[in-house]
């Protein structure tokens, strides 16, 4: 099983590789596709979708290795017209010791204006050279971890970016606070290295290895990570102010010199500053700074002073980078801010190698697979065992995750002959004794078609996205959301509302084919516009009546939806882009 599983993920990985050098395909591709050393490559443009649309020429500027091989770059040439419409083309023949090919576009032989990709440049991996690309070393700053100190989605980024990076042969370390509450479990050989003295105050180093990663841990003896608690201690920035000043002077004093320091959120912001202020002088000065937002609403103030001091900023998808481009704490840093969308651990969430489903199953027998999922869900949760169409949700029940719409869409989904699940709890209590009070009675009304599990069960997630036929997330905003990536791992289909990383992910099956091709996808779900009952409706409406009036064309949209790439292949390659480009200026 272990072979097969590991042959489906190189497979995966093969696609998403091939999807990437399509994915800039209305704007540039080559032929062949795969740039091979020491071949001809042809380079098609189309300027019609760049600022040089209009321009009577178009000059074509190249080299290899990050602009770093000893040809230097090439001489300017002028493109031709291709015999496909708006293209033009030029030819290059690519050294046996290349493996990257770097170039950009201009107006005129001399210059003028210039395409060059938002100054993050076009770059092309070359295949069979001689030569490898060396690797980065970059290091994450960061106060979460899954699984050893996970609070939210943070925590799953720092672990599976970093494995996704090192997985492409680059050096991954992580610099952690040593909190009392670490679940050791998944923490091997954790030991002390050396103590060092900062801000008053004597800091321990313990190092581990945690899901393959090497963990920096640092404990300082002034307490300030003995809470029993990640975040909630009342003087939270402060104790992760000290933090970050400490990671800077650990580094500092190890003579770590990496390439990229990657910090997150308002939690390791002051990392930012902190560097620019007292360390990118001595010490540290060839590392560049990447800041990723993956939630505006904590902390606006440190995100602000974190933007003005980036190399590099990001955030968790496209179209939140757009939603939040007004804010005044990102607005005036535009031309460094860029969306890049999370994944999700394959590893994690794999249907063919889950021990809490019933069943090992992938898209050849997904059908069977979820039948067998759907009927465990029933037995476990006391609802009738029918084949009915079946919603699940799972969320933490906030204001964000669009209450209203939850309520509304159980009350919906009932009234058209299904059933759903709903596991989640509310951080407010008032917020949770609304549900108590709305399972008690679902359970008098409809207890064998209806279950809300109010609290947080590993397990039986992993049981609800495999036994579900469809996963709601009506959230009011979403900056990426893994809920809805999880769901297509599993076969489960998407109903959305059209928000952040939702809308950048989900390409409802009636209206969203273009925008999928764009993406070089096919539709995956259902998705809804308005944040109000008549939205759901829509996409419920829809979703329920496709798994009611064709369940043949039905049974096809699972399986390509687990066929589809939301694991870190394609962030990685995003990322190591960013990083470079961070490099460079």
């Amino acid at each position: 099983m272990a072979e097969k599983a590991a042959e489906m993920k190189a497979h995966m990985k093969e696609r998403t590789l091939k999807r990437f050098l399509l994915s800039q395909k209305n704007v540039v591709y080559t032929e062949p596709l795969d740039v091979q050393a020491g071949r001809t490559v042809t380079i098609f443009y189309n300027p019609a979708n760049t600022v040089l649309n209009g321009k009577p020429e178009v000059w074509f500027r190249c080299s290899f290795n990050r602009w770093t091989h000893n040809v230097g770059i090439l001489p300017p040439q002028r493109m031709l017209s291709a015999d496909n419409g708006p293209h033009v083309k030029a030819t290059v023949k690519v050294p046996m010791d290349a493996y990257m090919m770097d170039f950009v576009f201009s107006e005129r032989e001399d210059g003028g204006i210039f395409d060059n990709k938002g100054r993050m440049d076009y770059h092309l991996p070359v295949f069979g050279g001689t030569v490898k690309e060396p690797p980065l070393h970059i290091v994450h700053i960061a106060v979460e971890m899954a699984p050893i100190a996970k609070v939210g989605g943070l925590g799953d980024v720092v672990t599976s970016l970093s494995r996704a990076v090192q997985d492409l042969n680059h050096k991954v370390d992580i610099v952690f606070p040593k909190y009392d509450c670490l679940n050791l479990n998944h923490v091997t050989d954790l030991h002390d290295q050396r103590s060092y003295s900062w801000g008053g105050t004597e800091i321990k180093v313990w190092f581990s290895i945690v899901e393959g990663l090497s963990v920096y841990f640092l404990e300082p003896l002034n307490g300030f990570f003995s809470k029993g608690c990640v975040y909630g201690c009342g003087n939270d920035a402060q104790r992760f102010g000290f933090f970050c000043h400490a990671a800077l002077e650990f580094l500092n004093q190890d003579g770590f010199n990496p390439d990229i320091i990657h910090c997150h959120d308002w939690s390791s912001a002051p990392v930012t500053w902190l560097f620019k202020d007292h360390y990118m002088h001595y010490g540290l000065a060839k590392s560049r700074i990447i800041f990723t937002i993956h939630n505006l609403e904590f902390g606006a103030h440190f995100i602000s002073k974190a933007m003005a001091y980036a190399d590099k900023a990001t955030t968790v998808s496209r179209t939140y980078s757009k939603e939040v481009a007004g804010n005044p704490a990102i607005s005036p840093h535009l031309h460094k801010f860029h969306g890049i969308l999370n994944g999700i651990d394959l590893d994690i969430w794999d249907p063919y190698n889950d021990k809490f489903i019933p069943i090992s199953y992938n898209s050849e027998n997904v059908v069977e697979g979820k039948r067998a999922a759907k009927e465990a869900l029933q037995q476990t949760l006391g609802l009738k065992k029918s084949d009915f169409p079946l919603v699940g949700i799972i969320t933490r029940l906030t204001h964000q995750k669009g209450i209203h719409l939850i309520k509304h869409a159980i009350s919906r989904t009932l009234e058209r002959d299904g059933q759903v699940v709903l596991l989640g709890s509310a951080p407010d209590p008032r917020i949770q004794n609304e549900f108590v009070n709305l399972a008690k009675q679902l359970h008098s009304s409809h207890r064998d078609r209806a279950c809300l599990c109010l609290t947080y069960d590993e397990p039986l997630s992993h049981l609800i996205y495999a036994g579900a036929d469809f996963i709601l997330v009506p959230s009011i905003f979403e900056p990426c959301g893994l809920t809805q990536l999880t769901a297509m791992r599993y076969g489960s289909i998407p109903v959305v509302r059209k928000t952040g990383g939702l809308y950048d992910t989900v390409f409802d099956v009636d209206n969203d084919k273009a925008r999928a091709e764009a993406q070089g996808l096919e539709p995956n779900g259902f998705n809804f516009d308005g944040a109000d009952c008549g939205g759901v409706d829509y996409a419920l409406n829809r979703a329920i009546s496709a798994w009611y009036d064709s369940r043949d064309q039905f049974n096809s949209l699972c399986k390509r939806v687990m066929e589809q790439d939301w694991s870190w292949n394609r962030p990685a390659l995003d990322y190591m882009e960013l990083y470079h480009a961070a490099k460079k200026y």
